[in-house]
């Protein structure tokens, strides 16, 4: 799912939360201050094709199920727009019956979800942006 809402973490571990899973993972990616452009980051504004990012997510996520079979449930969020100074810009969110599988698979899915999914990140501070140059090319899932 992508959003321009604010994510919540809780949330997804909820709906991730089932009876017959002992593990859940969850892993929240949120702006952090720092940035190898040496300024003091305030906020960061991502954007997307939206439709086009989300069936990249929904193919991140059949590829963790196909990877990883006793995976019961996958929650995969990022935000579009400005999210500020310690807000989720993603998060993800998996069980499973035991706890391997669920930490392997929430890797996965970030990690996937960081090199297939096309987005745009603008780097704010005070008196400047610019857009982030540390783009990679876009893989495909079934590549990684």
């Amino acid at each position: 799912m992508v959003s321009r809402l604010a994510l919540d973490a809780d949330e997804a571990t909820q709906w991730a939360t089932r009876p017959e899973c002992g593990a859940v993972v969850t892993f929240c990616g949120t702006t952090r201050s720092t940035s190898p452009t040496g300024h003091d980051i305030i906020e960061l504004e991502y954007d997307t094709e939206i439709d086009l990012a989300e069936t990249r997510i929904r193919a991140v996520a059949a590829s963790a199920r196909a990877r990883w079979p006793e995976i019961v449930a996958i929650a995969i969020h990022h935000r579009v727009g400005v999210v500020g100074l310690r807000e989720p810009a993603v998060v993800v969110a998996v069980s499973s019956p035991h706890r391997h599988d669920a930490f392997d698979a929430a890797r996965f899915c970030i990690d996937a979800v960081k090199r297939t999914v096309p987005l745009w990140k603008r780097e704010v501070w005070a008196g400047g942006s610019t857009w982030s140059t540390d783009a990679t090319s876009i893989a495909n899932v079934e590549d990684l």
